[in-house]
């Protein structure tokens, strides 16, 4: 049975969703935005490190690799009006648990210890382009 009032507030959450863009983190490599914009939540795209200006894929270590990680998230943030401060929730995922203390050394210069976001790290057998790190995050208004 059709619901009016729901296919109406539909329209609204729609109408309300914006999609976010900066040219100062990578293009996606698939049908997918950098980030959304719904209701004063801004939902991040998985960010992996590809050089922005070129759509290459960085080489070098891991500490470059997650640097260049977050400052695609920080793009993406500036773009949406937001900070690190505004992150509610991170996922980092990694192909390798050895490398925790080095990405997490990276990651904390980002967030104030006591008002950090909440976090999950999960190891994963393969990332996109088989690099060693992906984060996105959840920010709020």
């Amino acid at each position: 049975m059709y619901n009016h009032a729901f296919a109406k507030a539909y329209q609204i959450l729609l109408l309300m969703k914006k999609i976010i863009t900066t040219l100062n983190a990578p293009a996606p490599i698939g049908p997918y935005n950098q980030a959304t914009l719904v209701n004063g939540m801004l939902y991040t795209s998985g960010q992996i490190a590809i050089i922005p200006a070129t759509g290459e894929l960085f080489k070098g270590c891991i500490e470059e690799e997650t640097e260049l990680v977050m400052q695609s998230v920080k793009a993406i943030l500036t773009e949406a009006g937001m900070t690190f401060e505004n992150v509610v929730k991170t996922s980092i995922f990694i192909s390798d648990m050895e490398n925790f203390g080095k990405i997490n050394s990276v990651y904390g210069k980002y967030f104030d210890e006591a008002t950090a976001p909440a976090r999950e790290t999960v190891e994963v057998a393969n990332l996109p382009k088989y690099v060693n790190v992906e984060i996105s995050v959840i920010a709020a208004e």
